[in-house]
């Protein structure tokens, strides 16, 4: 059966986009964007997003990580840390008590899944954001 052939006369057109074959080798027939005529402008563009990477690293993502990104979110509401896009502090407790709650229902639901270490640093953060969350709310 070749490209664009009608199966068993049903009307419909199965056509293979794939631009590699399946030992991963590119498919002589794939399309390339010009890198010719925009050698230039794809080497510019090529040279910012690797300066960005390099002044910015990535995390590892995990568990761990994941569950430092939440508290992080959780102080950001507190105002304890200032908003990386307009810069400054503001205070949402109904936002932080919602990731708290996400916190909350994310141990719950890894019950019996977790390390004994991540167990722990979720229990351990758990406890001290509600605590603040305490402390904020009767600031009023």
């Amino acid at each position: 059966m070749g490209e664009g052939e009608n199966i068993e006369g049903k009307g419909f057109v199965i056509k293979d986009k794939r631009q590699f074959t399946a030992e991963g080798e590119v498919k002589p027939n794939a399309k390339h964007q010009d890198r010719v005529a925009n050698a230039g402008d794809a080497g510019e563009a090529q040279e910012k997003e690797s300066t960005k990477t390099e002044r910015m690293p990535l995390p590892e993502i995990n568990f761990s990580s994941f569950v430092f990104s939440l508290s992080s979110s959780v102080l950001l509401h507190f105002g304890e840390i200032a908003d990386p896009i307009s810069g400054k502090k503001e205070r949402n407790l109904p936002m932080a008590k919602q990731t708290i709650d996400i916190l909350s229902i994310l141990k719950e639901k890894t019950k019996g899944n977790l390390t004994k270490d991540e167990e722990q640093l979720l229990d351990n953060l758990l406890a001290e954001l509600r605590i603040k969350y305490v402390q904020e709310s009767k600031k009023g």
